[in-house]
């Protein structure tokens, strides 16, 4: 068992409080979006002897990813673990599958594409499908809402954009419908103008004044979007979107093709170890309309929920449809060690107060916000203490 330290991002959205709150220090003096842990190579991890996470399991990978994980996803752990901490919103983005991610990284290494140029989409050859565990309220987009329901938020909008997307989206009240008006709001042979998106912001701003809007929340969504990103479309887009509002505790599986966009709070994000982000709008990174208009799914559904499965009285199992990971956590009762279940390679994470993590002979004391990473075995992992402990390990 080793304890990690995690590698910091300093991302514009960032907070500058939430990650230094979690780990007992005083505000950062930029913003500190996500702290990772895992082996990615665009984070990486260290072992409290310098070594990185991904330098240790590279020199012996069967004794230390285990002969199940080393079969199915070769000689690299299969997750990663981030705490994000969004102030401001993320861009609007898409994830790839297994597929059009080996594709695309195929692709850009064949043209030369720089690992580390601003443009590169495809930085890796893996999906990213993705879990977030609230750690406090947490606001999001995710998915396409139904397009009667996205008709509804639009049609009072006297705007020629809003009449257009009213037009699309009523061409096929489906998925194909929804396409359509995404795929207006995005191409470039379509993309509305700056003051075509500012006369469409400034009307949902004038219905929510005037009470009458058919919900106060997109539009306030809007107008945060609008306010951070002046002019971007990603902020109309937002009205073809489900928001949704996380309570602690509360769990939102993105999967890959599914479009979505961070908002604010402080959550645990679990996901297949890769980098690859489609970018559609909202930010002032590298946007990649043709690949996001190729994997994103149009399809209207509710954000995907995942409800927990309890393993006795204090451990809660979220169950992502995935393999790559699974997430535990355990709320031991003082006094009472809880053991988690699995036997993978794992990464436990202190999510409040001290606990005690214990495997075989080896035991660790972790602070809210340290991590371990625990070797696979068939020995469980046990805690105890004051406080919460979350365990991501493979299924």
């Amino acid at each position: 068992m080793h304890r990690l330290e995690g590698a910091r991002q300093h991302y514009a959205w960032g907070s500058r409080t939430a990650i230094p709150q979690l780990v007992g220090e005083p505000p950062s003096d930029e913003p500190l979006a996500e702290l990772w842990f895992g082996a990615h190579p665009a984070g990486p991890t260290r072992l409290a002897s310098g070594e990185s996470l991904q330098e240790h399991l590279a020199a012996a990978p069967e004794e230390r990813l285990g002969s199940d994980v080393l079969a199915v996803f070769g000689p690299r752990l299969p997750y990663l673990v981030k705490v994000i901490a969004p102030a401001s919103p993320l861009s609007l983005q898409v994830h790839p599958s297994r597929e059009q991610a080996r594709e695309g990284f195929a692709r850009e290494e064949a043209r030369g594409v720089a690992p580390d140029a601003p443009h590169r989409s495809y930085p890796d050859d893996n999906h990213k499908p993705e879990m977030l565990y609230a750690l406090e309220p947490f606001e999001a987009l995710a998915g396409f809402r139904a397009a009667r329901r996205a008709v509804e938020l639009l049609r009072d909008l006297d705007t020629v954009l809003a009449r257009e997307l009213v037009a699309d989206l009523r061409s096929d009240l489906g998925g194909a419908g929804v396409r359509a008006a995404f795929t207006r709001l995005l191409d470039p042979a379509t993309r509305p103008g700056a003051d075509a998106i500012a006369e469409t912001v400034e009307a949902c701003a004038a219905r929510l004044a005037a009470g009458r809007s058919p919900s106060v929340r997109s539009d306030r969504i809007v107008a945060q979007l609008a306010e951070a990103f002046p002019g971007d479309v990603g902020a109309v887009a937002s009205l073809l979107m489900n928001p949704v509002s996380l309570r602690p505790g509360e769990v939102l599986f993105v999967p890959a093709g599914g479009v979505h966009c961070y908002l604010s709070g402080l959550a645990v994000e679990v996901m297949a170890s890769s980098d690859n982000v489609l970018r559609a709008a909202l930010t002032r990174k590298h946007v990649d309309t043709e690949a996001v208009l190729d994997t994103v799914d149009c399809v209207a559904a509710p954000p995907v929920r995942i409800g927990p499965e309890h393993v006795g009285d204090h451990v809660e199992v979220f169950y992502a449809p995935v393999d790559d990971f699974e997430l535990a956590v355990a709320t031991p009762p003082p006094g009472e060690p809880v053991a988690l279940p699995g036997r993978g390679p794992r990464i436990v994470l202190a999510l409040d107060g001290r606990v005690r993590v214990a495997h075989g002979d080896d035991a660790l004391e972790l602070e809210r916000g340290g991590a371990a990473f625990v070797e696979a075995s068939g020995e469980p992992v046990v805690v105890d203490g004051e406080g919460r402990a979350a365990q991501v390990t493979v299924p």
